[in-house]
């Protein structure tokens, strides 16, 4: 009889458990982006140029976003034994979120000439997937480029 009850209960909570899940991706109807996402790809668009990263392979990218802040950390996985050390990067600061309208309010970044920007994107949510589309546009830098960001939600 106590092996029923057992296997009744781990079933209620793996279906709690998977319920929990659906309800971070959306959320009645609007985006939730609440929870950490890996960076899989990113494409840059700059005076008619493209250029595409693989963050699959000898570098990695989070970022994390809460009801109010995100952040992101990114480094190579190389330990920095090789050209990618300057690779590294960190930053965060507040968001909106109006529909599918998503703009980051930069305060922190280990670049300290981004601080202080804001930068619009669209962003889309499939399954576990988080497309994030925009513009970086930094006048002072000479940075005007256009920015296609996958992510997938890291679910542990």
């Amino acid at each position: 009889m106590k092996g029923k009850y057992m296997i009744m209960i781990a079933v209620v909570l793996m279906i709690a458990c998977n319920v929990q899940v659906k309800k971070e991706i959306r959320k009645d109807g609007e985006f939730s982006l609440e929870g950490t996402w890996s960076l899989v790809s990113g494409q840059t668009i700059a005076k008619g140029d493209t250029a595409f990263t693989d963050y699959t392979k000898g570098k990695k990218m989070i970022k994390i976003i809460n009801a109010t802040h995100f952040a992101f950390l990114r480094h190579d996985l190389d330990h920095g034994k090789d050209s990618t050390t300057a690779d590294y990067a960190a930053g965060g600061g507040t968001y909106t979120l109006s529909g599918d309208d998503y703009t980051e309010n930069l305060e922190y970044f280990s670049d300290r000439n981004w601080e202080g920007h804001a930068f619009q994107f669209k962003v889309r949510i499939s399954n576990d997937t988080l497309v994030q589309t925009g513009i970086e546009k930094l006048d002072s830098l000479g940075i005007d480029q256009q920015i296609v960001e996958r992510y997938v939600k890291v679910v542990r």
